[in-house]
Parts: structure tokens; C-alpha cells; sequence
């Protein structure tokens, strides 16, 4: 009697704590998937801006036998150049000269070609400037400079082309950042109605880096500034 009295408690026991285990267990499954009630967004930002500094190399080339007069003809050509460039209100403070490169055709002649000129020398002057208009009106007077025995050249292989550049970003940071956090929230708000859900608070939020691109390969002083900013949001 006392045994099967011992046996119908442990089963009790064993009962209750399986119900205890199996509420648990179902709460555990509702508050997960309570948890789980979220949706992740992203929002979008995008601007077009004018670039705020220019580089423009100008690039020329002198060829001949005697170094010591291609350098005379390198100097004189540097002194038009320069006078050029501050004729059309370019500072000294953007302009820099770059020391000649020579190379010796004659020890780099690997296939014995016959060459009537030993040397080559390139000369480098670079604008670097905030006055991206007038520069590039400048860019377009080089003709001018041919009519000086002076004929600008595009460096091989992309070396030494004219950049442009933005440099505010800083500026328009927090502007950009709000406006891609409102579109992720509209996203989400979408969503949330579509689901016949509410909207919650932000449950975590990414922001995403700034990256600045040409507009296209015609308009180079024009970038595209964008930010794609990542949202998560609760549901109710």
C-alpha cells in the first residue's frame, strides 16, 4: 500500500513537472517569436554636387640630343606656361612645377631602331585649385598655348589626368543620413501596413558608407554623393 502510494506521488510529481516544462517551453516559443517580430529597411540618399577642386596637369614634352639645350627650351617653356596661367588669374599658390623627366632613348633602344633624337624630356605643371569654373574655362584656351611652339599632351596610360574632386562631404553628412533614415522609415511603415502590423521603435540601425562617383564619363565635375543607411525596425 505504501509503495503503490509512493508510485501515484513520483507520477504526479513527474505530471506537474512536465505541465511546468511544457508552459515553459510555450513561453519560451511565444516571447521568441514576439521577438522575432521585426523588419530590416534600407534607405536610400543620393545627391548631385559640383566638384570643389581641380587638378590639372599640363604636360609637355621636349625631344633632342644636347640635355643642356633641352633644358633651356624646358625653362623658357615653363616661364610662358606660368605666365599663361596667371594672365587668366590662376594664384602661385596652385600652381607647381614638376622637375623634368629625361630618358635616353639610345639605352632603351632594345630593337636598334634609328633615332634621330638621343633624349626625351617631359615637363609637368600641375593646377591644383578651388576655382573648378575657371579653370576648366582655361582648359579650353590651350590652343593658345600651341601658338606658342607649346603643345600640351594627355600623359600615357591615364598618368597625370585632370581629377576632379568633392571635399564637403563632411557638409551635407548629417542632412544625407536623416533623409535615408526617413526613406527606410517610410519603407518600413509600408510594410508594417501591409502586414497588418504597427510600427515599433528602431531596434537597431546601420549606417552604411558614403561613396562619391562621377555623374557620367562626359561630366566629370559633377559627382553623385550616396549613403545607404540599414534600419531594423519592431512590429506590433
Amino acid at each position: 500500500m505504501t509503495m503503490n502510494k509512493e508510485k501515484i506521488i513520483s507520477a504526479a510529481i513527474i505530471a506537474i513537472g512536465v505541465v511546468i516544462a511544457g508552459f515553459s517551453l510555450r513561453s519560451g516559443i511565444v516571447t521568441f517569436k514576439e521577438m522575432d517580430k521585426k523588419v530590416s529597411v534600407k534607405g536610400l540618399a543620393e545627391r548631385e554636387v559640383k566638384a570643389d577642386k581641380v587638378t590639372w596637369p599640363l604636360i609637355y614634352k621636349e625631344i633632342g640630343n644636347d640635355p643642356s639645350e633641352m633644358y633651356d627650351r624646358l625653362t623658357s617653356k615653363n616661364k610662358r606656361v606660368i605666365a599663361f596661367l596667371k594672365s587668366a588669374g590662376i594664384k602661385d599658390s596652385d600652381i607647381s612645377v614638376n622637375p623634368p623627366v629625361i630618358s635616353d632613348r639610345q639605352a632603351d633602344n632594345y630593337g636598334n631602331e634609328i633615332m634621330n633624337y638621343r633624349y626625351k624630356a617631359t615637363s609637368v605643371i600641375t593646377v591644383t585649385s578651388s576655382e573648378v569654373d575657371k579653370v576648366r574655362q582655361l582648359m579650353r584656351r590651350q590652343s593658345e598655348l600651341m601658338k606658342q611652339g607649346i603643345a600640351i599632351v594627355s600623359e600615357e596610360y591615364g598618368n597625370n589626368a585632370i581629377t576632379y574632386e568633392f571635399t564637403g562631404l563632411n557638409k551635407i553628412k548629417p542632412e544625407m543620413v536623416e533623409e535615408a533614415t526617413k526613406n527606410a522609415r517610410t519603407t518600413a511603415q509600408k510594410f508594417a501596413e501591409d502586414s497588418d502590423s504597427k510600427l515599433g521603435d528602431i531596434r537597431n540601425a546601420q549606417q552604411g558608407q558614403f561613396s562619391i562617383e562621377d555623374r557620367d564619363v562626359n561630366t566629370p565635375y559633377i559627382k553623385k554623393v550616396r549613403v545607404v543607411n540599414t534600419v531594423e525596425y519592431s512590429l506590433e
